[in-house]
């Protein structure tokens, strides 16, 4: 999206999957690179940033909010403002926030799972606050949204199990691999047990 002539990309991480910089600079490399219409000048590429909000603590320090630019790494000359990379960590925000701190109070709000959360920030009576929550609670009681959230659940529930069934599956390919070596060995089946967690009916059912 474009916010007051700059291109501004806004990604949510709930987890940690890795190589997380690595990614905000991916996604900033490609809204960069398309903002340049044929025949335009490098002068003319926009200032593109990529807002992060992430539910998982990233960086040591102990502060929220990390802003960073290419800088020169003696002088800490900015080599341009055409790049910038927000990112705002949930588990360092405040636990207790102050009425006057637009920014805290809309992280806060995102990071709200409970309607005790969404009701203490009500009570600060900042106007756009309770405007926001009477939203969701609009929202939310609507029987679409509670369809949706329960396909939602759903697909959590099955790709969870999807993936817990193909570790099992791994450990059980492995354990019989390991069966197979140890038996080729000629080690006592007690131990084979022992070594894989595979019941004596399954290693004596496995051919060397």
């Amino acid at each position: 999206m474009t916010v007051n002539g700059q291109r501004v990309d806004l990604e949510v991480q709930v987890c940690n999957e890795g190589d997380c910089p690595e990614r905000v600079m991916y996604y900033w490399a490609r809204e960069f690179s398309s903002a340049l219409p044929a025949g335009q000048g490098y002068s003319d590429l926009p200032r593109t940033i990529v807002i992060s909000i992430i539910d998982f603590p990233l960086f040591r320090c102990e502060e929220y909010h990390s802003f960073f630019q290419p800088l020169e790494v003696t002088r800490h000359t900015l080599l341009s403002d055409k790049m910038g990379f927000h990112f705002f960590e949930f588990p360092k925000l405040p636990a207790e926030v102050s009425g006057n701190d637009m920014l805290l109070l809309w992280l806060s709000l995102f990071k709200a799972e409970t309607e005790e959360e969404l009701e203490k920030i009500k009570e600060l009576e900042v106007p756009v606050m309770s405007q926001a929550i009477n939203a969701y609670y609009t929202i939310t009681a609507s029987s679409e949204f509670r369809e949706k959230e329960r396909l939602r659940a759903k697909a959590r529930h099955d790709e969870a199990q999807a993936l817990h069934n193909a570790r099992r599956e791994a450990t059980m390919e492995r354990n019989i691999v390991i069966a197979r070596n140890a038996k080729r060995m000629n080690m006592p089946v007690d131990d084979i047990m022992k070594l894989t967690g595979l019941s004596r009916q399954q290693i004596e059912g496995i051919k060397v």
